[in-house]
């Protein structure tokens, strides 16, 4: 990859996707399940951590989410986290079980 971004197709960072989306599919920017991509909570051209399972959690990626439609991981773009505008819904999602 051009930018830098190589560890994106490493072994390491596959694998580290896989255990985070099978702890969890909840997307942290619309809070709907089925998410299939991980984003960086703290972008890394913000100074977050490249392959810290701690900045990494589950987001809808090109596909969008099935339920709400959003783009999540386009419309956070390389914005913290509190930038972006969480979807506010009757069921708080982030609950957990």
């Amino acid at each position: 990859m051009a930018d830098g971004r190589q560890e994106l197709t490493s072994y390491e960072y596959r694998q580290l996707r896989a255990r985070i989306l099978a702890a969890s599919d909840v997307c942290i920017v619309c809070g709907h399940g089925a998410a299939n991509a991980v984003d960086h909570i703290t972008p890394v051209s913000k100074g977050g951590a490249r392959l810290d399972p701690d900045n990494l959690a589950p987001i809808h990626g090109v596909t969008g989410c099935p339920v709400c439609l959003r783009k999540c991981n386009s419309e956070k773009g390389d914005r913290p986290l509190a930038d972006v505008a969480q979807l506010v819904t009757s069921v708080d999602w982030f609950a957990g079980p």
